[in-house]
């Protein structure tokens, strides 16, 4: 039964009241001010074409967009540029060489720092080898490195030459690896010989080895980088970094290329079967990601040092480690390690060291900060901070201003960001200088980007309603196909709301009564109880709401009353997690009993959970994503799936027998 039209697509539950104008002084000194929304509304293709021309041209464009063969965009389409020289050369041509672009910091704590000069040279003596290896434009390269300086050269020597780079992220196994080299037919591997994770050395190119194995491989050389010392086995096609790229004269004249260039491909992890390769292209993308880089962060060149924390095998870190930053003459922090390795307190530590001003991460990573303690941040001075990020996932009202209060100690705007790998740029966030924030909204769409919230029959739900997150005009660094795919390219984003000519990629959203956007997650992981459709985020904020939850992931189980159940698993905290230690059932037993009724009062009697199971970790990605998939195979008291996407394949096993031993409460 469906009791209206809102209902069809998502009901809208969780209501947050708190908010937060801008800081005092910030919006005088901010890049982007309330009125830029007008001026993109009122001439998009001349906002578009201000944004672009913050590049360099080599050939300016003389149309903004050209829609006339939608799905399919092109942006700039005659002008002609080159994404290294835009972000390196000029720099270094407008005086710059000095300053430093990377401040790089492994995780043993070896550093380097490297200025735009230095770059310049590293990049350009790379580009000198890539040819020398018979390499040419429209070459595709695979990059599966650790996070270490030579991965951010190699994607700027590729982009120099025009090859299309496809950057694996350095967890995915040998047969991850060896789809997506397949799939994009890649000439030349660039890899480590090992990486180092949690203070050991791990190898990397060993499952190289495995993935070009054999005569149908279109691999023509493997290119490693010494990083830890590990023996590597060295065959044929292997070359070490340092003997041919050190070699090379740093002098390298670039290339010129057509906006609608192909920049890159990259694989969005996760998925079963044939790899899906989104493609981006130069000119837009570039504009985009140096744009929204500059506006959502207020990213001030040769003041601010900027610090995003992902990895650059997914897209955050080809748009907000390199091109976005790197094309805005950032100074940036680039961490090869993890947050724990050697202590707890490892990111706090660098922000200090380095004085950094603009920190962007992840929910799940500031979850984590959460579980661990506010003990931890409160051992160091964090003052440098006037910007801090989140990206990823729907953030948690609770998550936020636990971010707000112990990182950003109050007094730095929160920028919520939602985009995906398909977008290539961020979409909707607040702007730190403009927008009134609240803790757990992106808010809405930045200047020049247009989303809609629409029900079933693809109508706008209006304020207060929840449905499908869709995007109805294009925007610069839009996908532009599937690579090798574009059946699959037209029917997974435009076949939904073909009728209307929307993109939509799967999330959920709600507006609440003002108008603010908020994420709701996957539409795969809404729930239908009792004819009510629940997002899990919206249960999930409720449940970390609670001062005993540290994180929560919420799945719908079949229920023969409801026809789906709410069940919740949850990691304590504090005392609640302390005394879960103890096993103590009847404690434990009157705990489940409080956070099931703490929903209820949050949220209504329809989204209290049928069960609750309190467990020590959740099945997350590489990337920090929550493998729901996974934890509804347990609720459903089913085989578990496929686990190797999972960054700790052990932890499925560690639930499971959790559960049998006890852990679970109705």
């Amino acid at each position: 039964m469906v009791h209206n039209q809102q209902a069809a697509a998502l009901d809208n539950l969780f209501t947050e009241q708190r908010s937060f104008p801008p800081p005092p002084g910030f919006a005088e000194q901010a890049n982007v001010t309330a009125e830029a929304y007008q001026r993109a509304d009122d001439d998009r293709d001349a906002f578009w074409a201000e944004q672009a021309n913050r590049l360099d041209w080599q050939t300016p464009f003389s149309q903004v967009l050209d829609w006339s063969d939608a799905p399919h965009a092109k942006w700039f389409a005659d002008g002609k540029l080159n994404a290294s020289v835009n972000c390196v050369d000029r720099h270094v041509d407008a005086g710059h060489g000095d300053q430093v672009a990377i401040h790089w910091e492994g995780e043993p704590g070896d550093s380097r720092t490297i200025t735009y000069a230095e770059l310049k040279d590293e990049v350009s003596k790379a580009a000198n080898a890539f040819t020398e290896l018979g390499l040419k434009a429209g070459d595709r390269v695979a990059i599966y490195l650790p996070m270490i300086p030579e991965a951010i050269v190699s994607m700027l020597a590729c982009a120099r030459l025009g090859l299309t780079h496809s950057v694996v992220f350095g967890g995915f196994s040998s047969e991850a690896l060896r789809s997506r080299i397949a799939d994009a037919e890649a000439k030349l591997v660039i890899t480590a010989d090992g990486q180092f994770r949690r203070g050991k050395a791990m190898p990397l190119k060993r499952a190289v080895d495995e993935a070009v194995a054999g005569d149908d491989s279109p691999v023509e050389n493997v290119l490693v980088v010494r990083r830890t010392g590990i023996d590597a086995d060295f065959g044929d096609k292997d070359i070490w970094w340092h003997e041919l790229v050190q070699r090379q004269s740093a002098e390298h004249t670039p290339e010129f290329f057509d906006a609608e260039h192909p920049l890159f491909i990259l694989y969005t992890s996760g998925t079963t079967g044939k790899p899906k390769g989104i493609l981006h292209t130069t000119g837009g993308y570039l504009t985009q990601v140096a744009y929204t880089h500059d506006a959502v962060f207020d990213h001030k060149a040769g003041q601010d040092v900027y610090w995003c924390t992902a990895d650059i095998g997914w897209v955050t870190g080809h748009s907000y480690i390199v091109y976005g930053p790197l094309a805005n003459r950032a100074t940036q922090v680039v961490y090869e390690g993890t947050p724990n390795s050697p202590h707890e307190g490892r990111h706090w530590e660098i922000v200090d060291k380095y004085k950094v001003s603009i920190y962007y991460t992840a929910p799940t990573t500031i979850r984590t900060f959460m579980k661990w303690g506010k003990d931890i941040p409160a051992r160091y001075q964090l003052d440098s901070l006037r910007v801090l990020g989140s990206v990823g996932e729907p953030i948690n009202p609770e998550a936020w201003m636990w971010y707000r209060e112990n990182i950003g100690r109050g007094r730095c705007p929160i920028v919520d960001t939602w985009w995906q790998t398909e977008t290539g740029g961020i979409m909707i966030s607040p702007l730190p200088g403009v927008t009134d924030t609240k803790p757990g909204s992106a808010m809405r769409p930045l200047p020049g980007i247009s989303a809609a919230i629409v029900g079933d029959d693809g109508q706008p739900v209006g304020n207060g309603g929840g449905g499908y997150l869709v995007l109805d005009k294009p925007w610069p660094a839009m996908l532009r196909t599937i690579w090798g795919d574009d059946e699959r390219f037209r029917d997974t984003y435009w076949s939904r709301f073909a009728e209307q000519g929307y993109y939509f990629a799967g999330d959920g959203a709600k507006y609440d009564d003002d108008g603010a956007i908020w994420l709701l997650g996957r539409v795969d992981d809404v729930m239908n109880v009792s004819g009510h459709r629940i997002s899990t985020t919206e249960v999930e904020s409720a449940l970390v709401s609670h001062p005993s939850v540290a994180e929560a992931a919420v799945v719908g189980a079949t229920d023969e009353t409801t026809g789906q159940g709410i069940v919740a698993f949850v990691i304590l905290r504090g005392e609640a997690a302390a005394a879960a230690k103890e096993g103590d059932d009847d404690a434990a037993a009157a705990h489940i009993t409080e956070l099931r009724n703490h929903v209820a009062k949050e949220i209504g009697p329809i989204a209290k959970p049928r069960q609750i199971m309190v467990v020590a970790e959740l099945p997350k990605t590489r990337s920090g994503k929550i493998m729901r998939r996974l934890l509804r195979d347990v609720a459903e008291q089913r085989p578990v799936g496929d686990v190797t996407t999972l960054a700790d394949s052990t932890v499925m096993d560690q639930i499971s027998s959790g559960l049998t031993s006890g852990g679970s409460s109705e």
